[in-house]
């Protein structure tokens, strides 16, 4: 059996197509190299985040909490290394692996307890902003001290060469084809559904052309910015997880039926843990590629991320109520996300006009996922 792309697929790209147009046409500066540097940088913050939170969703959940969570986590790791003047990577590796412990901890409240996902994380929402307030104690704390350069502030800094970036991009390339290939025939010989032989062709042709385009475009500026790295081999991760591991199957047996996937033996409570530990140490990153980027720990770092990480799902086909999604669809709906957010910045658009758009691209997109969840 064979299968085509959906009316989401298409809606997506003639989306993202139209905000390109009018951001390339309203701001000419949109296209700039160096803006469109700055848009793989952020983009590649919001896509981590996404990523996090499609493991959250997959199974049923939702965290309203990874915005004061990424926030608190790297400013624990700002003030140890600026203030308490620990070494960087020690004060990252302290800050991922209270990422990992909290996380783990609110797991277990959701799935031991029973306590609804959405209770727990709004609860550490106010609590992860309190906390992170003390810990900067209402202050702008900077990533380094006296102006000497260290690993925190080269996480968001540091550029892949362009001969490097053209390497791995071919690299990437032929990784994608020989994936494609050997997916498609061992899917054909368990006899499952796959995608007609133009579909995959067109997929891996676009994704050929999108990784030479960004290659070239980066490199226009200083090279491949180091946030899409990380974002890569997070992403990296998150597909072979989700895609290619009994974790990963059982994430989305929970998300189409919980009962049901309990009985066939699926270790419901540990799957769903595991996929909250993971979530912490994303939110971990997340937060140190943020900091890096905007130089500093402040009071009001990571606020709405939340918003912007399930619109980043929504808006790419997962559905919230579980059992669907891929990492493909949360990028083009973090793209779209991070897309809006720099060509308004450009724009000199106020807050409050952003908070209206990023909350009207959320609803619109909720509302897709139900009309098409009906059909």
């Amino acid at each position: 059996m064979s299968r085509s792309f959906s009316l989401r697929d298409y809606s997506i790209a003639f989306a993202l197509l139209g905000i390109c147009l009018f951001f390339g046409v309203v701001e000419p500066k949109f296209l700039d190299s160096r803006n469109l540097s700055l848009l793989m940088t952020e983009l590649s913050i919001t896509a981590t985040l996404a990523m996090g939170m499609l493991l959250i969703i997959l199974p049923g959940h939702i965290d309203l909490s990874v915005g004061s969570g990424l926030a608190l986590l790297s400013g624990i790791a700002t003030v140890l290394t600026t203030k308490a003047g620990l070494p960087a990577p020690l004060s990252l590796s302290i800050g991922l692996l209270a990422g990992l412990i909290i996380w783990y901890g609110k797991g277990v409240l959701i799935v031991k307890e029973r306590i609804p996902a959405f209770i727990v994380t709004l609860a550490g929402l106010l609590v992860f902003r309190g906390l992170f307030w003390l810990v900067i104690q209402n202050q702008t704390v900077p990533v380094v001290a006296g102006g000497q350069t260290n690993l925190y502030s080269l996480i968001s800094t540091w550029y892949l060469p362009p001969l490097a970036g053209y390497a791995l991009a071919a690299a990437v390339i032929v990784a994608l084809i020989v994936a494609t290939i050997k997916g498609r025939q061992q899917r054909l010989s368990n006899g499952f559904e796959v995608e007609s032989k133009e579909a995959s062709f067109l997929r891996v042709f676009i994704a050929t052309q999108a990784a030479l385009l960004f290659v070239i475009l980066t490199n226009q500026f200083r090279g491949i910015p180091s946030p899409a790295l990380i974002f890569a081999a997070v992403a990296l991760m998150v597909y072979v997880l989700t895609q290619h591991t009994p974790f990963g199957r059982y994430l989305y047996a929970i998300g189409g039926n919980a009962e049901a996937a309990l009985v066939s033996g699926v270790p419901v409570s540990r799957v769903v843990i595991g996929a909250f530990a993971i979530m912490g140490a994303i939110v971990a990153v997340t937060g140190f590629m943020l900091t890096s980027y905007t130089g500093n720990s402040t009071t009001d770092l990571g606020e709405w991320m939340e918003l912007d990480a399930v619109a980043a799902c929504v808006i790419g086909g997962v559905s919230l109520r579980g059992g669907r999604g891929t990492v493909l669809g949360v990028l083009a709906g973090a793209l779209i996300m991070a897309t809006l957010l720099n060509g308004m910045t450009l724009m000199a658009v106020s807050p409050e006009y952003k908070l209206l758009v990023r909350g009207s691209v959320l609803l619109a997109a909720v509302w897709m996922d139900v009309r098409l969840g009906r059909q």
